[in-house]
């Protein structure tokens, strides 16, 4: 998982490594695009050629009864560097130890400094050191975040518990294994400048993806095939896979800046929450591949992923005392290797074709032999032009019952020889005239723990000397020491800090390592590394990145100049009868949903008027405009018209003194007075004693709720005098009897209460802006006839209603029905619903299982049975559910 800003702490699963929150304001000074001091003589800004490196430890006695929020350890140097641990025993505001890598003298520091280190904090065990529980990281520190590390680094009931040894004799140890590297800045470094290439966004926990999207971009046959696959001009990235990566693949081979990934993981059908959980980096690629297969099907470039990435082997059973002899061809698109056990990429190969002997117990029952010695194995009949080979580096630990990363040093050649031997690896219908030599392409790394971590690529594109680190947004050429040995894994062993003395060396366990490598076949080499040029690219797709790009210059521009202009959203009768009862039924509007107009802040707001005389044809003098304000129930509502001195200010000085909403834009009211042939009057005169008031009307019978118009009530009236004017609006007769509402609040939960009609406006507390809805009284005995009799019951369905996708378990990619349910559904309520649909009797037989939006399979265990309270519970994602019935 990556490491995050704080602006994205809410947004993280707890596994992730963050600044404290709650320390954001501690001697931290705004972020600033600043340059570095003249002074280049100092240490903050001289590079560190051989990163110098340390190990601190700190013994916390007493640890149970620190009493303060956050503690810090003494002051330790590394790399002419003051440093220090920041602890908060007690999680910052987590249920987890939260622990910090902190510069001592942040706040003492010259403007504009910065220092970048890799870094690991650890919690040892003193029983079992093996059990230790490590993490690593590594970050660029600035005065804005002068510390970094994990909010969630362990859970406090392991901490606390005495049988896990983490604390013994209420004595923590914790150790601190720091690494200042060349400072990087990230502020000014420009990827294509530097290199050629660009990077790829993160949506927030996405860099596996942007890893493996990287490294299938620079396969150019891929990126070809990918680009002849048939879209239109009519398609939309966010909903054609294809199409998305065309996209992408697009810009990062024309953009002069990073790309963002955002339509691609909208075609997965991924919402925000996906993008911020970590997905299985090799399950991503058997899915991609396969919807790609399937989309070229029938297209002139079918057959493009087998030909590229898919291999056969044999599994086969020989008797050892008869002649019998089983056989099973499978194909493979890439190839899981054991790393525990194994010291490189040859050893786990062995491994793989290794022989079994099913023998004693454990004999094979061969046709028409019986039970018989034998001998069982893998061997290959081809490999793929692309080899992809998925390394094991997680693996379930069976005594601990968790699952660990195997961070055993393991090597990959850069020639890969899969002929050698002899061919052992082949099998006897193998065709031996194909050279099986192959180059090393990509080299995929994690860097942290089995619980969280970043990803990232060391790829060569051309297969030349020259490798380069694709780091998310950030692309930079690498040696291959780096690319390949850093990669191994195992332990490294730090200098002595002190050489003359005889100090004995430390070695820390290397938290980065290759977790999967990319290999090209020399006699595909050429086809492979082809040549990608803008005649493979269809015509439509570069109209539209050409208007995209076009755009987003445009949206450039009017950024640079956005501190001339503010935003004018303006809400009229017509987007409340447009909106109400269709895309809202609480408050009045979406204002998104309205018209904009972008203004320059010095005009003065009646020459604005002007523009709303244009565009809307309503005179100036009959305009009247209300301010909206936000009230303490979180509701906007318009609050008060604007007086004759604002309307002669200049609208940035109304913008800033009028407008609590957002301080981009300037949210307005339109009110519009007809007369009886239907055109614009003179707005009525406003006194303290008139209150605006929006009517809804409701009609149980339609299940339907729309606005209906406002009128203007004395505060000292009641609401009986104005039941004519109601029933009019209704199309009601003058006498009809009606019910009132006042719609209060529905956020977190609905607040519609009934209104006094033989009581005054004011003794109601109504006031302007208030909605009142409004409905016919039904007679007692004709309730039970509606499923929403009044007001309240309605708004309440809506504010809880869901509509629900349902799925066969035997059809799991094909939607079944889709039924509108209620999130406060039981369980029961579910099934019984569902079994209604279906027809069957017996609600019992059904069993549900929540639907996995990523792989758009079932997962694995079904719903426990009453489980979980509500419907709610059970859509985690997507509302889907897949369902079994007899």
């Amino acid at each position: 998982m990556t490491v995050m800003t704080p602006a994205a702490v809410d947004q993280q699963e707890d596994e992730e490594m963050l600044v404290p929150q709650s320390d954001l304001n501690d001697n931290h000074q705004p972020m600033e695009v600043v340059a570095q001091p003249e002074t280049a003589n100092t240490v903050e800004n001289q590079p560190v050629e051989d990163p110098p490196s340390s190990r601190f430890t700190w013994r916390i006695e007493n640890f149970s009864r620190l009493n303060a929020k956050k503690h810090y350890s003494e002051v330790f140097v590394v790399g002419g560097y003051k440093w220090r641990i920041l602890l908060f025993p007690k999680g910052n505001n987590v249920d987890h130890l939260s622990m910090y890598l902190d510069v001592a003298d942040s706040a003492s520091l010259p403007y504009g400094w910065s220092r970048y280190a890799q870094f690991s904090l650890a919690v040892v065990n003193q029983i079992h050191s093996k059990y230790s529980i490590r993490k690593e990281t590594q970050h660029q520190f600035n005065a804005r975040e002068s510390d970094w590390g994990f909010t969630s680094f362990m859970p406090l009931g392991e901490l606390y518990d005495p049988c896990r040894g983490f604390l013994v004799n209420d004595t923590l140890i914790v150790e601190a294994e720091v690494v200042v590297r060349r400072i990087v800045d990230y502020w000014t470094y420009d990827s294509k400048k530097e290199t050629g290439y660009v990077g790829l966004k993160n949506q927030g926990a996405t860099c596996y993806m942007n890893s493996l999207l990287q490294t299938l971009y620079h396969i150019p046959y891929f990126r070809k095939a990918v680009y002849h696959m048939p879209t239109t001009e009519n398609d939309m990235p966010s909903g054609s896979i294809p199409l998305a990566l065309q996209s992408l693949f697009y810009k990062l081979q024309y953009s002069d800046s990073s790309v963002a990934t955002k339509e691609l993981t909208k075609s997965f059908g991924w919402d925000t929450h996906d993008s911020f959980m970590q997905h299985d980096v090799q399950e991503l690629n058997r899915v991609l591949c396969e919807k790609l297969e399937d989309k070229m099907k029938g297209t002139v470039v079918e057959g493009t992923i087998q030909q590229l990435f898919e291999g056969h082997h044999m599994n086969y059973i020989e008797c050892i005392n008869v002649d019998y002899k089983s056989t099973r061809k499978e194909s493979f698109y890439d190839l899981q290797l054991d790393v525990k056990g194994c010291h490189d990429v040859y050893a786990s190969f062995d491994k793989y074709v290794e022989v079994e002997r099913l023998e004693d117990d454990n004999k094979y029952h061969a046709e028409q032999y019986g039970l018989q010695d034998a001998k069982k194995g893998v061997l290959f009949i081809d490999f793929p032009p692309v080899l992809q080979l998925q390394l094991k580096r997680f693996e379930y630990d069976f005594m601990r019952d968790t699952m660990v990363k195997i961070n055993d040093r393991y090597e990959f050649p850069l020639q890969l020889d899969l002929d050698r031997d002899g061919g052992k690896y082949l099998s006897p219908d193998a065709d031996r005239r194909v050279r099986n030599l192959y180059t090393l392409h990509s080299v995929l790394v994690h860097s942290g723990g089995v619980h969280g971590g970043h990803y990232y690529a060391f790829i060569r594109p051309t297969l030349s000397d020259q490798w380069y680190k694709f780091d998310d947004e950030r692309v930079t050429k690498e040696d291959i020491k780096r690319a390949l040995e850093e990669q191994y894994g195992g332990e490294e062993e730090l200098p002595q800090t002190n050489p003359g003395f005889n100090n004995t060396p430390f070695k820390f366990t290397k938290y980065s390592n290759a977790y999967m490598l990319v290999y090209i076949r020399e006699s595909d080499k050429d086809k492979i590394i082809c040549n990608v040029d803008a005649k493979d690219i269809a015509e439509h797709l570069r109209v539209r990145l050409k208007k995209e790009q076009e755009e987003k210059e445009h949206k450039k521009k009017e950024k640079a100049e956005a501190h001339l202009y503010t935003i004018i959203k303006v809400a009229r009768d017509d987007d409340l009868a447009e909106q109400i009862g269709k895309d809202i039924y609480f408050d009045l509007v979406d204002h998104d949903k309205v018209r904009s107009f972008r203004i320059q802040k010095q005009i003065t707001f009646n020459v604005f008027k002007e523009e709303i005389a244009k565009e809307f044809g309503i005179p100036v003098q009959f305009q009247r405009f209300w301010l909206w304000a936000k009230r303490q129930n979180h509701t906007y509502r318009p609050n008060r018209p604007l007086t004759p001195l604002e309307e002669t200010q200049s609208v940035g000085t109304l913008r800033e003194v009028s407008n609590k909403v957002h301080n981009a834009e300037l949210k307005l009211y339109l009110e519009v007075e007809l007369g009886l042939d239907l055109l614009p009057i003179a707005p009525p005169d406003k006194t303290k004693e008139d209150i605006l008031l929006f009517i809804k009307h409701y009609d149980p019978e339609k299940e339907e709720l729309r606005f209906v118009g406002r009128m203007f009530v004395k505060s000292t009236c009641k609401p009986i005098e104005i039941l004519s004017k109601l029933n009019k609006m209704a199309g009601y007769a003058p006498d009809e009897e009606i019910n009132l509402y006042e719609e209060i609040k529905f956020e977190p939960s609905v607040m519609c209460e009934p209104i006094d009609k033989k009581i005054t406006f004011r003794s109601s507390q109504l006031e302007d802006g208030d909605i009142v809805c409004f409905q016919k009284s039904l007679p007692v005995e004709s309730i039970e006839q509606f499923r929403y009799p009044d007001v309240p019951s309605f708004l309440e369905y809506v504010h809880n209603r869901q509509i629900v996708h349902f799925r066969s378990l035997e059809k799991p990619k094909e939607d079944d029905f889709c039924l509108e349910m209620s999130r406060l559904y039981t369980y029961d309520d579910v099934v019984e619903r569902v079994a209604q649909q279906l027809g069957l009797n017996d609600p019992s037989k059904i069993r549900l299982t929540s639907h996995n939006c990523y792989s758009q399979q079932p997962k694995p265990q079904p719903i426990k049975y009453r489980g979980v309270d509500h419907l709610s519970d059970m859509l985690v994602h997507y509302n889907q559910v897949i369902i079994k019935f007899p």
